[in-house]
């Protein structure tokens, strides 16, 4: 290509160089959103749905300061509290898919997929029956109707709380000490109405199922003392007999004066059950979201504990395999110290991405070498016609023919120039261009001397022969 052609052909190189250049930052722009956006992804942080109830209970409470906490520590996983009416509505939304977590019993009706993440407390069951007041005057106390387990068949036993869990396990108990449940009549009373409770005198023995330290426990029989005499508190002698048979019940004591030093309630420890009162999630959950959930409520536990007392009753659940109700695989694996690390959770995900990034490089140097396809060809037509012009000057019969075709090497050499500028061409290839000319000019040099003195041999023939 002559010089009168260099300047389009350059203003047509520099458009096609500036629409790839464009074209290679939508492509980064692209990549640098894709990443952006799976980081995003991956360390934005995690919403769990957790249905507990009823309102103003103390499960309630404790699961809306976890929801603060979380949010204000700014942890990975944060909490969505739904207030439900009471554990079962809790389980029913849960088995829907409508929440991710619940707070339940873990001897209610749980769903299949349920699994333990946290327990919140362990409710023991306290069974006591009134003594009676002692007479005006009388400081003997009088002997208690009901001393054991074994002598409440024919009585009524009132119950505190409405959930039929209670009337199934004290079902269960009965039936375990050899005492025929449908024996025993069996009153429910709501936690507001221990006063009614302990004034009924077709009760005979009381039931509780809370935690040890519970308030209503304790004011349950606070308020039967006042009304009906001192409490006997009945043992659960079949308790490690009940565990064995169904080990979602522990078989637990309860200490001396738990409820109350002067008079002492109980004044020895007492033999009961317990059943444990849990955060489930469905079997199918994230194990990094459980585990990171569970990481942060144990982490924080202290500190809720000095906002409501009753956090301090969070333990970590069985991780054995063959626990009554098992641990989520998330939980268990932050509780055994077993959570993957960051690059055994994404290393897939890394390589995936390196295979990506080397696939669009690979596909980014063809796209770069089809665009430049054109160019390409320009340079090769360049160089083979510049190989040609050697073979033309060894055969020129005038020096005008002769400069000529030095003009014309001089605009190849410039357009060769112009394209390694504007990186069409690499720098082995202006070394072809190079050694051309190199043989080009030796070329011209030998013809005008051969021109110059008539003789058909070169000055070089000629100095090879002397």
């Amino acid at each position: 290509m002559t010089g009168r052609n260099d300047n389009p052909a350059r203003s047509r190189r520099r458009r096609k160089r500036k629409s790839y250049a464009l074209l290679i930052l939508a492509a980064g722009l692209l990549a640098f959103g894709v990443a952006a956006g799976t980081l995003y992804y991956v360390l934005r942080p995690t919403t769990l749905r957790i249905a507990v109830g009823p309102a103003g209970s103390d499960d309630q409470k404790l699961v809306q300061l976890m929801a603060q906490t979380f949010a204000r520590e700014g942890g990975s996983v944060r909490l969505a509290p739904i207030t439900t009416e009471g554990t079962a509505e809790s389980i029913a939304l849960f088995a829907a898919g409508k929440a991710d977590l619940a707070v339940a019993r873990g001897d209610l009706n749980l769903p299949t997929s349920a699994e333990s993440v946290a327990i919140l407390r362990k409710n023991v069951v306290v069974l006591w029956a009134p003594s009676g007041r002692p007479a005006r005057g009388s400081k003997k106390q009088p002997t208690p109707k009901i001393k054991s387990l074994d002598e409440l068949a024919g009585h009524r036993v009132g119950v505190i709380g409405r959930t039929q869990a209670n009337i199934a396990l004290l079902r269960g108990i009965l039936k375990e000490s050899g005492i025929n449940p449908d024996r025993v009549a069996i009153s429910q009373f709501a936690t507001n109405q221990l006063g009614e409770m302990a004034r009924d005198q077709s009760v005979d023995a009381f039931m509780a199922v809370g935690p040890l330290k519970s308030k209503i426990t304790v004011d349950a029989i606070a308020a039967t003392a006042a009304v009906r005499g001192e409490p006997k508190f009945l043992p659960i002698e079949v308790s490690e007999a009940i565990a064995k048979k169904n080990p979602i019940y522990e078989s637990e004591e309860i200490p001396a004066s738990i409820f109350g030093s002067s008079p002492q309630r109980p004044e020895d420890k007492v033999d009961t059950v317990a059943v444990s009162h849990l955060i489930i999630a469905p079997k199918s959950l994230s194990d990094t979201a459980v585990a990171a959930f569970a990481r942060q409520l144990f982490s924080n536990r202290q500190q809720l504990a000095r906002e409501l007392p009753t956090a301090s009753q969070i333990e970590k659940p069985d991780t054995d395999k063959d626990a009554a109700l098992p641990a989520h695989a998330g939980a268990a694996a932050y509780i055994d110290g077993n959570e993957r690390t960051f690059l055994e959770k994404y290393t897939d995900y890394i390589w995936f991405a390196i295979l990506i990034l080397s696939g669009l490089g690979s596909a980014g140097a063809w796209f770069k070498h089809y665009w430049n396809k054109d160019e390409r060809e320009q340079y090769i037509a360049h160089r083979d016609h510049l190989l040609e012009l050697i073979s033309r000057a060894r055969k020129a019969e005038t020096p005008e023919e002769l400069a000529e075709m030095q003009a014309a090497a001089d605009g190849m050499l410039r357009e060769a120039f112009n394209c390694y500028d504007d990186g069409t061409v690499e720098e082995g290839d202006l070394s072809v261009i190079a050694l051309a000319l190199e043989q080009f000019h030796h070329a011209v040099a030998d013809r005008r001397a051969v021109l110059g003195t008539g003789s058909a041999e070169s000055p070089r023939m000629r100095a090879l022969q002397t």
